[in-house]
Order: structure tokens, then C-alpha cells, then sequence
């Protein structure tokens, strides 16, 4: 194979109509190529495209592309939130965990993959990059890899490497990779990052990912000593935290002193980071996200948000009602790994209320709103998490979880919850 020197147009000859399409992921979508595709499928019919969260995609909601592209997501991103509630695009409801297994097995066609990767090394190695998850299993199992080659991907270790002639047809395009610049953590967020801290002890390993809850959390954790971090994303919240020790994986059982995930999304200071690092595995998400290998860290700790939460514990993290927003991601995965793991727990942590159409509304609930879908069972939250308090549920009764949810619940709506749970039943006796 040799590399183009014409357009991302040119590289992207080899789709034929029908064909099921792999995109890489998170910030290592190639959207470059993505632009092109909206030009190149238009002269073809019922392109199924692939996808977790994609960025800078914003090209592929075009509504001339009925018909010619129609988007299949594993996890809904801003662009195709729209499209699937409309109709017109797939939402597939699936442990992050499980994906790779689709298309290993056959059960999901993958004819192209479009992946995004580093200029090859000396040896003949292309590199994933910032992204692995179910991408290095698309291009074990697609009939046509096509890469967009960009000295700006680092080079990471793990499961990252990609055989320059396992590369159908590439292209040379220099691009920004998506990021997300470091935040000021508001201060409602904080709170619950102090609350979540309380419960992190030295020596536990982590999950966690991308976002303001997950950024408080590691601002507060400054005084721990000995923490791990195996998960399936991080972003710049850990960089300040292994630069002072905190974070020195030392206490894992599996990759002890690497810090395990299968991709990260963040500053360029955080790219820089990971390229070359030895210290950083980035593996396929079939892996880092198996419950079986997550527990055999002792003392592992999920910690994931959600949209609502019942007073029984249950958890949507995916809809607002019947609306779709988002996905499982790796939130099933990683709490069943942690309750399975020696000292392990799971953390559901999540601001107590919520602005909706400019009024304040519960984000603790009598029950889901209709349409919502449950994503963590009532049986696999050990604590729930707001800015006014903790609230333990592992082993405790309807009654009891009633109690201890509302104790934490927005105060302007405990009065209401109150008597919500005692019509239901659930604080009687």
C-alpha cells in the first residue's frame, strides 16, 4: 500500500452502496474524512455508518443524506441526538464492553473502517492513537481499512498498533485532533466531588471519565496516596494528580504502574502526555471494560452519573424519558466489575436537581419518567452521591433507600418526595 497524495475523496473510492462503515471514535474521529463521505456517498445508496460518540461531525445531519447514509449509534452524540429521536438514525442500547464482540463474532457486518492514525514508525507501525475501543476490533474485521495519517495523532502504547499494510488506502491530512480544554469546576460540582472523595480510599483503583463530576472528584482527591486508574477514559483532571504521586498505580494487580483505558479525550497537553509513554496502556475496550479483568484489582471504584435516579436506586443514564440522549458507555461494565472486586464499590454521583425548560426539577425521583430505561439496576448501586450528601444502598430495603435518597434529594423537593413514597408504599412501616 502506498500513501495518497491525492484528496480525502480520492481514499475513500472503495465504498460501495450497502456497505456497513466503522468510524473511529471519540476525538480521534476522522472528521476530515467524514467530509468527504458526505460528498462520496451521495452517488451511492444505504450507507450504514457505525459509530460511538463522533466529533466535529456535525456534516453527517445533513437531511440530503436520507436515503444514501443512515447513522447506527452505540452511544448518541450531540450531532446524531436529533436524528435518532426523529427516526432517522439507530440508537443500539449496548455495554461498551460488548461492541468489539459484535463484530468479532460475526453478529455486526463491519465492510470499511475509517480510522484516524499516526505517520508510521520505523518498523512499519501506524498507531491508534488516542482512541482504541471497538475500533482495533472494525479493523481485525472489516474488508477495507481506510486511515487518514496525521502527524498530530501521538503514539500510544498497548493496543494501539496498526500494521501500515493492513491499511487499504490512506491519506496524508494534518489536523487538529477534538479536545477539551481543562475547566474551572463550578462550585455545585465541587461539592459533590468532596462528597465522592469522602468514600475513595488510599490505594483504590479508579474509573472515572470525561466531564465535571469526574473533574471535581479528582480536584478533591489531592490528599490520597496510592491510587490507581483503570478505566475506560480519562481527560485532563488525572495530570496534576500523577505529577504529584497521588496517581502512581502502584497498588494494582493487573498493569501495576501503568494506568489502564481505552481512549482519553482532553488538551493537547494531555496528548503530549500519552505519546511514547510506556507508563499509559491504551487496550481494547472488549478488555479494559470485562468485568472478569476489572475485579481482579482490589479496592475498585466506579464512578458514573446519571439523568435520574428512582427512590428503589434505579439508574437511566440514557434518556430523558423516552428520549434518547446519550448511551451505556462502560457504566454497567465497571459496576459490576467493581462490586465483584475485593474492597470494590460502586458511586452514582449527580447534581440533586436540574434546570428544565427554566424550572427547577428533581433529578431524584418517585419513579423513571415513562419511556426512560433503566442502565444500572437497583441491586448494583452501593452509594448514591449528590451536592447534599451520601446516601448507602447496598443492602438496605425499599423503605430504607426511600429514606436515605430523600436525604440527600434537592431540599426544595423532599417535602413532595416524602409523601410521593408514602403513597407508594415505600416509607410505611
Amino acid at each position: 500500500m502506498t500513501i495518497m497524495h491525492g484528496s480525502a475523496f480520492d481514499a475513500l473510492q472503495a465504498i460501495k452502496s450497502g456497505d456497513h462503515i466503522w468510524c473511529h471514535s471519540m476525538a480521534a474521529t476522522p472528521y476530515r474524512l467524514l467530509e468527504a463521505l458526505v460528498e462520496r456517498v451521495m452517488s451511492l445508496k444505504n450507507i450504514e455508518l457505525l459509530q460511538l460518540h463522533l466529533e466535529n461531525a456535525g456534516v453527517l445531519c445533513q437531511p440530503q443524506l436520507e436515503g444514501h447514509l443512515r447513522n447506527r449509534c452505540y452511544f448518541v452524540s450531540t450531532h446524531t441526538r436529533d436524528l435518532v429521536n426523529q427516526g432517522k438514525a439507530d440508537y443500539v442500547p449496548i455495554f461498551l464492553s460488548e461492541i468489539p464482540k459484535l463484530f468479532r463474532r460475526g453478529l455486526q457486518k463491519v465492510d470499511v473502517a475509517l480510522i484516524q492514525v499516526s505517520p508510521p514508525d520505523r518498523h512499519g507501525n501506524c498507531s491508534l492513537g488516542i482512541s482504541v475501543e471497538a475500533t482495533l476490533a472494525a479493523t481485525q474485521m472489516a474488508r477495507t481499512v481506510i486511515a487518514q495519517i496525521n502527524p498530530r495523532m501521538p503514539r500510544t502504547h498497548g493496543d494501539a498498533a496498526i500494521p501500515l499494510s493492513r491499511i487499504d488506502h490512506a491519506v496524508e491530512i494534518d489536523s487538529e485532533l477534538p479536545g477539551h480544554a481543562s475547566k474551572v469546576v463550578p462550585g455545585l460540582y465541587a461539592q459533590i466531588g468532596s462528597q465522592v472523595a469522602e468514600l475513595i480510599r488510599d490505594g483504590d483503583c479508579l474509573q472515572l471519565g470525561i466531564g465535571a463530576i469526574p473533574d471535581a472528584v479528582l480536584a478533591a482527591l489531592g490528599n490520597h496516596r496510592y491510587l490507581g486508574i483503570h478505566t475506560e477514559m480519562f481527560s485532563n483532571g488525572v495530570l496534576p494528580l500523577l505529577e504529584s504521586g497521588v496517581i502512581d498505580n502502584s497498588r494494582k494487580v493487573i498493569h501495576p504502574g501503568r494506568l489502564v483505558s481505552s481512549f482519553i479525550m482532553g488538551s493537547r497537553e494531555l496528548y503530549d502526555f500519552v505519546d511514547d509513554n510506556t507508563e499509559v496502556a491504551l487496550l481494547d475496550v472488549e478488555y479494559v471494560n470485562n468485568p472478569a479483568v476489572i475485579r481482579k484489582n482490589p479496592n475498585a471504584v466506579s464512578i458514573n452519573s446519571a439523568i435520574e435516579i428512582d427512590l428503589g436506586g434505579q439508574v437511566c443514564a440514557d434518556s430523558i424519558g423516552s428520549r434518547i440522549y446519550s448511551g451505556f458507555g462502560g457504566q454497567v461494565d465497571f459496576v459490576t466489575g467493581a462490586q465483584l472486586s475485593e474492597g470494590g464499590r460502586s458511586i452514582i454521583a449527580l447534581p440533586a436537581a436540574a434546570c428544565v425548560h427554566g424550572n427547577l426539577e428533581s433529578r431524584i425521583t418517585p419513579r423513571l419518567q415513562p419511556g426512560a430505561g433503566v442502565v444500572t439496576s437497583r441491586a448494583q448501586v452501593d452509594y448514591v452521591v449528590t451536592e447534599y450528601g451520601i446516601a448507602a444502598l447496598r443492602g438496605s430495603s425499599l423503605r430504607e433507600r426511600a429514606n436515605r435518597l430523600i436525604g440527600i434529594a434537592h431540599p426544595d423537593f423532599q417535602e413532595q418526595l416524602e409523601q410521593q413514597a408514602f403513597q407508594a408504599g415505600s416509607r410505611r412501616g
